[in-house]
């Protein structure tokens, strides 16, 4: 995050109210979205707040998220769904967003992207479907076009 002297995110960009406003605003677009909605419980205030508390203990902000639900175990607390590229490209679309809304300066929005886009890419669970034509290598972890 920086140098020692440095304020942390947390409380440069507002504190909690920011990031409530960010998740509030990411919630209600997942509210409506026909693929991410199925992944969540009818209520979304659950979400919501482990969402907040989550973000606001990694920007520097209260440990509320450890302290309620333990370490965060990202990729097992998201196993059970589908995370495909298309299911992440919708979650941060919303999420981006609800960052522009926040109007926040540009390095802090930028720390803040950075950090959702390389949780998005780190939470796929699901590999794309294959194009046509397209043979997969696992042993070297990509893949190569079929030679004709």
């Amino acid at each position: 995050m920086g140098a020692v002297n440095e304020q942390p995110l947390f409380d440069a960009v507002g504190g909690h109210d920011t990031f409530a406003r960010l998740v509030e605003r990411f919630y209600e677009q997942v509210a409506t979205d026909p693929l991410l909605r199925p992944m969540y419980p009818e209520d979304l205030t659950d979400s919501a707040d482990h969402m907040t508390w989550f973000l606001e203990q990694y920007w520097g902000g209260p440990t509320t998220y450890s302290q309620r639900r333990g370490h965060p175990a990202l990729r097992m607390r998201h196993a059970p769904f589908r995370v495909d590229s298309q299911a992440r490209d919708h979650w941060l679309a919303h999420m981006r967003v609800a960052l522009d809304e926040l109007a926040l300066a540009p390095e802090h929005d930028a720390a803040l992207w950075e950090h959702l886009e390389r949780t998005a890419n780190f939470l796929r669970n699901t590999a794309d479907p294959a194009a046509p034509g397209t043979v997969h290598v696992a042993q070297l972890g990509g893949s190569v076009e079929a030679q004709s």
